[in-house]
């Protein structure tokens, strides 16, 4: 069975960030941000080549094959987060909504503990996998606008 925590072969081909439509602005980029730089970490292959500008500076590469910010609805994002469960094809991070009501990693962490995975209420996604296997799950969300 495949977990939250497991890490694909080869990279990933497609990545997106669903986040819950419910959220205010600044909480939906909070999301996205936490989701993409663990999204990052886990594949550092996502990270493109160094950019050089016209006076030779380096700076960071960015994800060479983009990255969309999508949003759904609760009930979707459990479904996402059921399919992602159970798919060896595709890699992936939640952000449960506990992330958002303390500061304290800890005390985060300690929330998280006492929920069944089934019952996680998700702020967020982040998918990454074969170009086919995450599009067909996220083809009909919209983007965060």
């Amino acid at each position: 069975m495949n977990t939250p925590a497991t890490i694909l072969p080869l990279p990933p081909e497609r990545c997106v960030i669903v986040i819950n439509q419910q959220l205010t602005a600044g909480h939906a980029a909070n999301a996205a941000a936490v989701l993409a730089l663990t999204l990052g970490q886990r594949h550092p292959a996502l990270v493109g080549e160094p950019l050089i500008d016209a006076d030779n500076r380096e700076h960071p590469g960015l994800i060479p094959i983009g990255i969309s910010v999508l949003v759904a609805d609760a009930e979707q994002l459990t479904q996402l987060h059921q399919h992602l469960l159970n798919d060896d094809d595709m890699d992936g991070i939640i952000f449960p909504v506990e992330g958002q009501q303390t500061t304290d990693y800890a005390a985060f962490r300690e929330a998280v503990a006492i929920v069944p995975t089934g019952d996680l209420v998700l702020l967020g996604i982040a998918l990454a996998g074969k170009k086919k296997v995450v599009r067909k799950l996220t083809g009909k969300l919209g983007l965060l606008g």
